[in-house]
């Protein structure tokens, strides 16, 4: 279809050409025709923007030019066809509030749409000419590039790791082609670094220790161009990793073990259980010899004589301390308070002749 439109059209401008030549020989310097100048025949435009299709024109004729634009598509759609700046009939729903025309043929496209993208052929012919004048400009609408990231699934990665991906991703943005750079250098397809068909995904087939470097990927279209912030790959060495691993695990295994041999119950505790322990002993051994502590004080021939005696030795006042601090050590435990006895001497208090008549005087 597109094919015969060319034909059609390249058709019209060779007659047209023709008629101009044969005009020319006939009648010299009176060849009536709308001359038409297009300055720029590719213009580009953003979703929401404007874009301007600028034309211009000559003719001897003071006549105001009927001018006529059209979409091209499988069937051409008819923009706006205007006689000078006042337009004929009512525009397309698509178009309404959105179309300007100018004198010389211009036309303004305003909030433009994805839609608006294509080719646009434009007439402009007036009463007193023979030919009209003719022309065509390309527009291309997009949508403007959100600035990309790169996401990988780490940040780091194993020497000789195989299928390390990264991925250029952006939310907006149409009609876009990626690029791949690596130490700001671009980044061609390798034996190692596999790029998808649309450049979008990077695969590092077999990772080494060359590889770490910092990685950005720059995002075009017809608008321009947005590059991503640089990410950088770590790559570690498998020896390196062992040997990491390796002094973790006895540097925990050494703490532990030093945690379970310093760790003993506090002294105050151990002091308080000790003291208790001896208080203890000591008032049962009180109880149990209480009758050999007590003087055994009998009556023989009137008089009272004390039979034994048991004293008990205490510790010296004097002694440090630091010995009485530590109460209940294992050699006071295992050595107990000592008792000496004393021999009975109740046959020596015997009366004599020279001894006084009695210890305990008699009641009268």
């Amino acid at each position: 279809m597109q094919t015969e439109k060319d034909a059609h059209s390249k058709g019209r401008k060779i007659y047209h050409i023709f008629s101009l030549v044969c005009l020319g020989f006939l009648n010299p310097g009176e060849v009536q025709a709308v001359n038409m100048t297009i300055p720029n025949t590719l213009i580009r435009g953003a979703v929401g923007g404007e874009a301007l299709l600028s034309v211009r024109y000559s003719s001897i004729s003071l006549d105001l030019p009927v001018i006529k634009w059209q979409l091209q598509r499988e069937k051409a759609v008819t923009v706006v066809q205007s006689v000078g700046t006042n337009i004929i009939g009512t525009l397309r729903p698509e178009y309404q509030d959105r179309i300007l025309v100018f004198e010389n043929g211009t036309l303004l496209l305003h909030n433009l749409r994805l839609s608006d993208d294509g080719t646009y052929e434009v007439e402009i012919s007036i009463t007193d000419d023979i030919f009209t004048g003719e022309g065509s400009i390309t527009l291309t609408v997009d949508e403007p590039i959100s600035r990309p990231y790169i996401h990988m699934e780490a940040s780091s990665v194993l020497e000789l790791s195989e299928n390390f991906i990264l991925n250029c991703s952006h939310e907006n943005g149409t009609r876009t082609t990626y690029r791949w750079l690596k130490g700001g250098k671009p980044l061609a397809n390798e034996t190692r670094f596999v790029l998808s068909p649309d450049q979008k995904w990077l695969t590092i087939a077999r990772v080494l220790m060359a590889d770490e470097d910092i990685y950005s990927c720059t995002v075009e279209n017809p608008l321009g161009s947005v590059t991503s912030l640089p990410v950088r790959l770590a790559v570690y060495r498998r020896s390196s990793v062992y040997i990491m691993l390796s002094t973790g695990g006895i540097f925990i295994l050494i703490t532990l073990v030093t945690v379970c041999a310093c760790w003993t119950p506090s002294k105050k505790s151990r002091q308080k259980s000790k003291k208790s322990r001896i208080y203890g002993q000591s008032h049962h051994k009180q109880l149990k010899h209480r009758d050999d502590v007590l003087p055994d004080i009998r009556e023989q021939n009137g008089i009272k004589a004390v039979t034994s005696l048991y004293v008990l030795q205490q510790k010296d006042p004097s002694i440090d301390s630091s010995s009485s601090n530590s109460i209940g050590s294992p050699s006071e435990l295992d050595n107990p308070p000592s008792y000496t006895t004393y021999p009975k001497y109740t046959d020596s208090l015997v009366l004599s002749d020279a001894s006084p008549p009695s210890l305990f005087p008699k009641r009268i």
